[in-house]
């Protein structure tokens, strides 16, 4: 069964995958099925049989709403022999808890017993475990138990300090527990009920799965305030409606943090089935798509990161004094250091977009109490620039492929992302653009910070005077003169790395280039080759490289898109800011008004509808907060 048959719940920092009659068969790879909280799965099987067959599925399962589902099933039956009974379906997600309504009803005058089997399992798979890598963790201490309590289950994995459980309440309890003929794990229980159904009558059973992870907070944070709703622009169309969508589901993808001082934030996590987590590039990103209509966002994320901010040396995680973290993972493997993503660093870009969203915030709120409360953290930041992070030394913001972590360490940080337009991947250590344009912004930001709030004049004139620097190096080393386009990246022996990428169009964002250079650039990313008429692509179509299905190196991402929109209205590029937007709002409108995350790079006029990236996140937070930053351009541009 494909992912396009299922159906995905989310709340609370849950969410659940299910099959199209609302089971869960233990599937990995590309979307996993399974109740999943906290980088672990809770449910692995749950699969329904009715009179000792596999249920026909009149209705398949359908979202209510973002958590709540329901279908309709029913025993095999024949025209002239129709089913007994019908069984109505209804499952919903909250915190930690997996809750599932059967309603039986009877289709005949007289009375019937419908026999249920329900067989239920908890792998307890960390996320890690469940991609289609072909990676393998070894968990040679790892015990699974399976009990049988009054009314239901109890799972249980231990490892090590490791202790995870999901528990299952049944009401009524279940006449039988057995082991599954078909067992292919020996925790897996099936439970058989037998309920009688009088003439037309029906009959109900409720099922209630409990998540219990492992260092799981023993009160948790209350639920996050109802978010306040931006009024609509009027009339109400179809950027309006992709907004709202969008706002919705940045409040699916919310999750509870630790701020700097140890007080619960809540802060939008990077996207489902993958990133449910805290993620420094792309929390910062759609905070600041938000600021103008939710500051409360950014204040939170920024607390958040600040809370995680390197304090040491790690080569393993990536951590560095003042260096802010790229994800935070809660799992098994993460514990166990068996991956590095407990709390990642590797990601040469979320400390310049910390300064640049702590300095945005006080812009957009007049508000200046969090960049006073923060200057440490910011300072540390900027130290983490000049030295680790490269300033001093090489001139630009670099990054080393980490062979247990990510080959590249910019947003486009899958393998052979960063490459030459024949196709070879650059070697380290690696100057992307968009970082530097990045690294500008943040000193230029910060030194009004220092000016204005931290009354420190000569700190501020240091990042003025380094920012003006960086800027003049930047154009002399990455402009290629003959394609009039700046470079993707520098390599490690200082050549320009030559394909045309998106990346160039977050040099208008940030500044970094020259007005007459940006207004070229911008234009330049409109060109067919660039722009499919949906997006503008990740790389410019006709080079070796390219690939419409690539997840960097041809497809089109919406966050990025939003990222160069912005500066293209910053430029005055009406035009452009136009076409885009209304890419992008007609891509979402073959979507329900959601943006995915990445879509692929074919031509708007070669197919009806855009054609999808097969290993999209849906949602994803920074594709949700895209359309507020569409929105907040189109005003720009509208009063320039």
């Amino acid at each position: 069964m494909t992912a396009d048959h299922r159906v995905q719940l989310v709340r609370d920092a849950t969410f659940a995958h299910l099959e199209a009659d609302g089971g869960i068969s233990g599937t990995r790879g590309t979307t996993p099925d399974g109740l999943f909280l906290r980088d672990a799965r809770h449910l692995s099987r749950w699969q329904l049989t009715v009179d000792g067959t596999s249920p026909t599925t009149l209705v398949p399962a359908a979202a209510e709403a973002d958590h709540t589902a329901a279908c309709v099933l029913t025993p095999q039956g024949t025209r002239d022999q129709p089913p007994a009974y019908t069984v109505f379906r209804r499952q919903s997600v909250t915190a930690g808890t997996f809750t599932e309504h059967l309603r039986l009803v009877n289709n005949r005058p007289g009375p019937v017993t419908a026999r249920i089997e329900l067989t239920v399992d908890a792998d307890f798979a960390d996320l890690f475990e469940l991609r289609a890598d072909d990676r393998h963790y070894a968990k040679p201490d790892g015990r699974h138990e399976t009990h049988t309590t009054d009314d239901g289950l109890l799972f249980d994995y231990r490892r090590a300090d490791w202790h995870a459980r999901t528990t299952l309440v049944c009401n009524p309890a279940p006449d039988a527990v057995d082991s599954p003929q078909d067992a292919s794990r020996p925790t897996a229980r099936a439970l058989t009920w037998h309920l009688p159904l009088d003439g037309h009558g029906e009959a109900q059973l409720h099922l209630t799965a409990h998540a219990h992870p492992h260092g799981a907070p023993s009160h948790p944070p209350a639920a996050p305030p109802a978010p306040r709703r931006t009024p609509a622009p009027a009339p109400v169309d179809d950027l309006t409606r992709t907004c709202e969508r969008g706002l919705a589901d940045v409040d699916l993808l919310t999750i509870a943090a630790t701020g700097v001082d140890g007080e619960d934030v809540y802060v939008p996590a990077a996207g489902i089935p993958w990133f449910l987590t805290l993620f420094g590039r792309d929390s910062l990103l759609t905070s600041y798509f938000l600021l103008p209509y939710r500051p409360g966002t950014a204040a939170a994320t920024l607390s958040a990161l600040a809370a995680a901010q390197g304090r040491r040396y790690d080569t393993f995680s990536g951590e560095q004094p003042g260096r802010i973290v790229h994800e935070t993972r809660h799992g098994e493997l993460a514990h166990f250091r068996q991956v590095p993503y407990g709390r990642y660093y590797g990601a040469v870009d979320a400390t310049p977009l910390f300064l640049v969203l702590l300095h945005a915030h006080y812009e957009t709120t007049g508000d200046g109490a969090l960049a006073v409360r923060l200057e440490e953290h910011a300072r540390q930041a900027v130290d983490w620039m000049f030295t680790d992070g490269g300033l001093d030394r090489h001139g630009y913001l670099v990054y080393r492929p980490d062979t247990g972590g990510l080959v590249n360490q910019n947003w486009k940080d899958s393998a052979g992302a960063i490459c030459f337009a024949d196709g070879t991947q650059a070697a380290g250590p690696v100057a992307v653009s968009e970082a530097q344009g990045y690294a500008y912004d943040a000193l230029v930001r910060t030194a009004r910070l220092a000016e204005e709030l931290w009354k420190d004049e000569p700190y501020a004139h240091r990042l003025r005077t380094a920012a003006a620097r960086l800027r003049t190096r930047f154009t002399s080393d990455f402009w290629m003169p003959d394609a009039d386009f700046p470079a993707l990246a520098l390599d490690g022996d200082g050549r320009q790395v030559d394909a045309l990428a998106s990346d160039a169009g977050h040099l208008l964002w940030s500044g970094i280039l020259d007005a007459e250079r940006a207004r070229r650039v911008g234009r330049r990313l409109l060109e067919p080759d660039f722009f499919s008429g949906w997006a503008i692509r990740t790389l410019a179509a006709g080079q070796p490289p390219y690939h419409p299905l690539s997840y960097h190196r041809g497809s089109a991402w919406p966050h990025d898109n939003a990222v160069i929109v912005l500066g293209l209205a910053r430029h005055g590029l009406t035009d452009q800011v136009d076409t885009v937007t209304e890419g992008l709002v007609a891509a979402a409108a073959h979507h329900g008004y959601r943006l995915p995350e990445v879509i692929a790079g074919y031509d708007r006029f070669a197919t009806a509808t855009p054609v999808p990236y097969p290993h999209s996140c849906s949602p994803q937070a920074w594709a949700a907060a895209a359309p507020l930053a569409l929105l907040t351009a189109s005003r720009q541009v509208a009063v320039s």
